[in-house]
């Protein structure tokens, strides 16, 4: 229900919600190229560290898939004030892409072949779905009200199912039973090994300080729920990465302290 069904209508919605502008497509693309170079070596550092190939899935991926838009935009305009909006949500939703295509591949590969891997990217329907609303977005096609309302309905239900899939793993969740090479691994990927690259490669854009800082704070956000759907989706340890969630929100309060002192 929540990935095939309302999520869809989640990323409709927030496409409707801002006007997409050629002047703000860079930050996005520096997020994607940031997380694209990022992701290769962890792939290759995955397979050394772990033997279990859904350990290995969940390491590669779980701390690129950030909580970019329930975090991420309130932190941005309590950091940055409400000017930052317009690039976390861009960012927000180049992440949704980073989501259903990246993770569904890698997440799925902990149980599944390459072919059926790339089989399930195919079978999200959140994908069309971000094509025909930033379309719709980029020519400014007019949506009724009620229509926008319809939108808004079925995004506001997908957030409410989401938190329900979020509390319905954590009641049966041991983190004593989390592995901690896993935990660390990610943990340590997450906060550390992600934050400096990305400070080291936004340092060679020409970008402004402050969409630096943007896109810095969103690569530190917490582990999002979305990994559980995937995990669970594709039987990929959903307990052991709903752990890792409820652990990465709870490390992430003292260091919003630090972020923001250093931003």
């Amino acid at each position: 229900m929540s990935v095939y069904f309302l999520q869809p209508f989640v990323t409709i919605w927030g496409f409707s919600t801002a006007s997409l502008e050629s002047t703000h497509i860079s930050v996005p693309l520096v997020y994607l190229v940031i997380i694209l170079l990022l992701l290769i070596p962890t792939i290759l550092l995955s397979k050394l560290l772990f033997k279990d190939s859904k350990d290995r899935a969940i390491f590669s991926i779980a701390g690129f898939v950030g909580n970019t838009g329930n975090i991420g935009i309130p932190l941005g305009i309590a950091l940055f004030g409400q000017e930052s909006v317009i690039y976390t949500t861009l960012i927000n939703i180049a992440n949704v892409f980073v989501v259903y295509i990246i993770g569904v591949y890698i997440y799925s590969r902990g149980s599944s072949s390459i072919k059926t891997s790339l089989l399930n990217i195919l079978k999200i329907p959140i994908i069309p779905a971000s094509i025909i609303a930033i379309s719709i977005n980029i020519y400014d096609v007019p949506i009724s009200i009620e229509v926008q309302e319809f939108f808004k309905m079925g995004a506001y239900a997908g957030i409410v199912l989401q938190l329900f899939l979020l509390g319905t793993f954590l009641q049966g969740i041991r983190i004593t039973e989390l592995s901690k090479k896993l935990l660390i691994g990610v943990m340590s990927q997450k906060f550390i090994i992600i934050p400096l690259a990305s400070a080291f490669i936004l340092s060679f854009t020409s970008l402004s300080p402050l969409v630096q800082e943007i896109i810095l704070m969103e690569m530190m956000t917490p582990l999002a729920v979305a990994n559980i759907n995937l995990a669970s989706l594709y039987h990929c340890k959903p307990k052991e990465v709903t752990s890792l969630i409820l652990i990465s929100t709870l490390l992430f309060l003292p260091l919003l302290f630090v972020i923001s002192e250093i931003l």
